[in-house]
């Protein structure tokens, strides 16, 4: 294993100079949070793809395979298109928004008062998502050196926290790139063809599993439409998906950069799929099948190639880790801790807005490691986190953007209602059940309609205001440092 020691820590201590250099280039608050909103196509594709592809995707994605078969890439194969949907129908608007955080998006469009309540259901699901991702560091760093789970979390955590803390986004963004060029090698150009042919190719894999096992809907139209409802609706309000949205230099980017990221997921979600299912042949007594990736990792692959793929996975964490963690620590600076003490954006402070930042990047980093090492159940925690963004937020952000008629009082509304139902439904039917999902959409989506039709419609001043800034025009904002330097590719 001394070969793939030695490729984990270079590529570790890559993460480490990527943070170093990025705290050299954020030297204000859009360059910090949003790298200047100067990202041209090849760069922006890379980072949306690198953090919607986490270890969810790559480790989950392949143990779902391992259970169903092709159907098994469904979870991966929604996330994408959310991401599609996004970038086509909604990316250009929100990036000429010129804002930093979901609820800003929600003041600018309804006239204030929603961003507090908006922006702690944000942070919730934000912060699980990080707690999340940090913990499948336990798992990674288990198969490659055998340490301890509170050990492998602190040390995966640390690295994480390090370089966002010291480059912002700047540094996620190299650090996304690296990560993503180290997932298409290890997972899609070495483990997939390795995979299939140790499996005994197609016609051996087909020979030795049930039918279902390529059926492409075997996994369930039920679990189906559940994936749908919680990732690709989740893909279109993330705050951890805006922010990369947010970092587009022009529409065009947005649009057609998130488009070819979208379809970089599609691909992985069978690629996923596949190799599950190939380890389904080599080792079909598996207790669990979130055991298939390390497993076959483990046994499969000749050295060198073994540390280069157990890095992919490391980087599928990471870049998710990352994403999540500056996007917690965005929301609860900028939507949370300024709006309770009074305080907004001033113009001329911007060494202030990056300290004060990233002092709530280690401090949300900080959390989010303890909060890892505490924490049991993975799924239980995700899943309220997406049951509470979906069922809370859905409804009076799309409704924002495509409906006129839409009003605060609606949108407060909306939240409280869809927040509380979705609380209330997963404590009768449980938390991994369909129904508060389900029910809770509904009735925010009721709720917003029926308090939007009978209150006062948006104040005019307000309906012009957004719509000159969804038109690109106003919003001012601390220009990048270095402004004249050509934008990033």
């Amino acid at each position: 294993m001394a070969v793939d020691y030695a490729v984990i820590v270079v590529y570790l201590a890559g993460m480490l100079a990527m943070g170093w250099w990025g705290m050299r280039r954020a030297k204000s608050k859009s360059e910090f949070l949003v790298a200047g909103r100067r990202l041209g196509p090849w760069m922006y594709s890379g980072t949306m793809a690198a953090i919607v592809l986490g270890g969810a995707s790559t480790i989950g994605g392949v143990g779902l395979g391992y259970k169903y078969g092709l159907s098994g890439a469904w979870m991966v194969v929604t996330i994408g298109l959310g991401l599609l949907a996004l970038s086509v129908f909604f990316s250009a608007r929100i990036a000429r928004l010129k804002v930093y955080t979901v609820s800003e998006m929600l003041d600018l469009r309804y006239g204030g008062r929603a961003g507090v309540i908006s922006g702690v259901v944000m942070w919730a699901y934000t912060l699980m998502l990080a707690v999340t991702s940090t913990i499948a560091y336990a798992t990674i760093f288990d198969v490659l050196f055998d340490i301890d789970r509170t050990v492998s979390i602190i040390l995966g955590g640390a690295i994480v926290v390090a370089y966002s803390t010291l480059g912002g986004m700047w540094s996620i963004t190299l650090t996304d790139m690296v990560q993503f060029v180290v997932k298409t090698v290890g997972v899609l150009l070495l483990l997939l063809p390795i995979a299939v042919v140790k499996a005994g190719g197609w016609s051996e894999m087909r020979a030795e599993l049930p039918g279902e096992y390529f059926a492409p809907l075997g996994i369930g139209g039920e679990t189906i439409f559940t994936y749908v409802l919680i990732y690709t609706f989740g893909m279109l309000i993330g705050q951890d998906i805006w922010q990369r949205v947010f970092t587009a230099r022009g529409d065009k980017v947005a649009r057609w950069g998130g488009t070819a990221a979208g379809t970089y997921c599609l691909v992985y979600a069978v690629a996923g799929a596949v190799i599950g299912t190939a380890a389904k042949v080599l080792y079909p007594n598996l207790p669990s099948a979130d055991d298939a990736f390390a497993t076959i990792v483990k046994d499969e692959l000749p050295m060198g190639v073994r540390g280069l793929v157990l890095a992919a996975a490391l980087a599928a964490v990471m870049s998710t880790s990352s994403g999540a963690l500056i996007a917690c620590a965005t929301v609860a600076n900028n939507d949370i801790w300024s709006r309770l003490r009074g305080l907004g954006s001033r113009a001329g402070e911007a060494h202030d807005e990056v300290r004060g930042n990233r002092a709530f990047i280690l401090a949300m980093g900080v959390c989010v490691i303890a909060i890892a090492i505490a924490l049991n159940d993975v799924v239980e925690a995700l899943t309220v986190a997406y049951n509470l963004l979906v069922g809370g937020l859905l409804v009076p952000i799309l409704g924002g953007l495509l409906w006129k008629r839409g009003t605060v009082q609606g949108a407060l509304a909306s939240m409280v209602v869809g927040g509380v139902a979705v609380i209330a439904l997963m404590a009768g039917y449980g938390i991994l059940a369909d129904e508060p999902v389900f029910y809770g959409l509904l009735s925010s989506l009721a709720v917003y309609v029926a308090v939007s039709l009978f209150t006062r419609p948006t104040d005019a001043a307000v309906l012009a205001n957004w719509r000159e800034r969804l038109a690109g025009r106003g919003g001012g904002e601390d220009e990048p440092a270095g402004r004249n330097e050509p934008a990033a590719v």
